[in-house]
């Protein structure tokens, strides 16, 4: 289920949610009672980011298993060599073709691709694949992942929004609202959820300025702390901030047509 992109990749270019799945994550991988199951989904024309997954992930469970799905039968063969323990590439798509459940699912660069009105019928057909704990993540990012968003899925819907930024010379936090996934990249418009989000956090941007005399991360965390305490439902705290990182709750950005909340 799905269609061939155009597969572009970098090294080290999904670190940032890597972090996160080893991070306030890991708790998933740690809760399974058998060898975790973890898909890299549409990972391109190089492997190396479902390379990158099982190492990254191993330090949370030495018995993690990655699989590294392509539709495109010829990134599988060039995949092929790089199957060790632990690590398998298929052919497929959306329907997720590995025996059983499976814990995670990874998807970045892949639906942006796609029609928004593709992505509720590709989140579901995902979603029926987690087990009970499962998480998928349908994410964006830039040629070198300095800016990312995802949105993290369960088997009930979407739960929460994450914006990663590389705090280092960042102007504006709404920058990031080019790399915003399918399902919200077009709403950002007067009106929309994820509009007045972006818009608040450029203005708690801008009044955190004195802060920056005591670094980008300081000036961060105060960022996060005047949207917390503005009412935005955010599901992290400052040692998420202090690596340019806030989860919000979906219901807080959701477009209507795609509001399911938890």
């Amino acid at each position: 289920m799905g269609t061939v992109t155009r597969g572009t990749t970098n090294p080290n270019r999904l670190r940032r949610c890597d972090r996160w799945l080893a991070g306030p994550q890991a708790w998933r991988l740690r809760a399974a009672a058998h060898p975790p199951v973890v898909v890299d989904l549409g990972y391109g024309a190089s492997p190396v980011t479902a390379v990158e997954l099982l190492a990254r992930l191993r330090r949370v469970r030495s018995d993690v298993q990655v699989v590294g799905i392509e539709i495109s039968p010829e990134r599988v063969a060039a995949a092929l060599p790089l199957a060790a323990p632990g690590l398998s590439f298929v052919r497929g798509g959306f329907e997720v073709p590995v025996p059983g459940q499976v814990d995670i699912v990874r998807a970045f660069n892949v639906l942006r691709q796609y029609d928004e009105a593709d992505v509720p019928v590709a989140w579901s057909r995902v979603c029926e694949r987690l087990s009970a704990d499962g998480l998928f993540v349908d994410g964006t990012c830039d040629e070198l992942g300095r800016l990312a968003t995802w949105v993290a899925l369960d088997r009930s819907g979407p739960l929460s929004l994450t914006v990663s930024f590389r705090l280092a010379g960042l102007q504006t936090p709404s920058t990031i609202a080019e790399r915003l996934p399918k399902a919200l990249i077009h709403r950002n418009v007067p009106g929309e959820r994820v509009h007045e989000f972006l818009a608040a956090l450029d203005q708690a941007w801008a009044q955190a300025s004195p802060h920056a005399s005591y670094g980008s991360r300081q000036r961060f965390i105060q960022v996060a702390a005047q949207l917390r305490e503005a009412g935005w439902p955010l599901l992290d705290g400052p040692k998420r901030w202090r690596l340019g990182e806030l989860t919000v709750a979906w219901g807080a950005v959701a477009p209507a047509d795609l509001s399911q909340t938890r």
